[in-house]
């Protein structure tokens, strides 16, 4: 899949999310227990698929959001600082090989993205749960 393909599936994803967290809120507690299991699977099925397609070790997610965002700005940085060589490199081969890395990190932003997504979902799901419960309990 490309990875205009993948940006299209994933917003998508983000869309169905965002309507599965607006919904949540007028559902009952077990089907909203129901919810909150099914999207902590699914971030969990993304995590672990976003684990196994890092293409380098080096910048599977770490310990803290800090350290994932100085990773990320680096790369980021790095993959800037390549644009503008790459304007100077009229090389075929160079150019071939920057196109393949290029496609390739698409395709790993992408992959973050879903991850990311999906960990948010369940988060917000969590989070909807866990007030419907305390209300419930402040009530009896």
């Amino acid at each position: 899949m490309s990875a205009q393909d993948q940006f299209h599936t994933l917003s998508d994803r983000a869309t169905k999310a965002e309507e599965n967290v607006k919904t949540a809120s007028a559902k009952n507690m077990d089907d909203l227990r129901k919810r909150v299991q099914a999207a902590g699977d699914l971030a969990q099925k993304h995590a672990t698929d976003l684990k196994t397609h890092a293409t380098n070790a080096k910048q599977k997610a770490s310990d803290g959001w800090t350290d994932v965002q100085d990773r990320w700005s680096g790369h980021v940085a790095l993959v800037r600082t390549d644009a503008g060589d790459r304007k100077e490199q009229r090389d075929s081969k160079r150019a071939q090989h920057h196109a393949e890395r290029a496609e390739r990190y698409a395709a790993d932003t992408v992959e973050f993205a879903f991850a990311a997504i999906e960990e948010s979902e369940y988060a917000v799901l969590d989070a909807t749960l866990a007030r419907a419960e305390a209300d419930a309990v402040a009530v009896a």
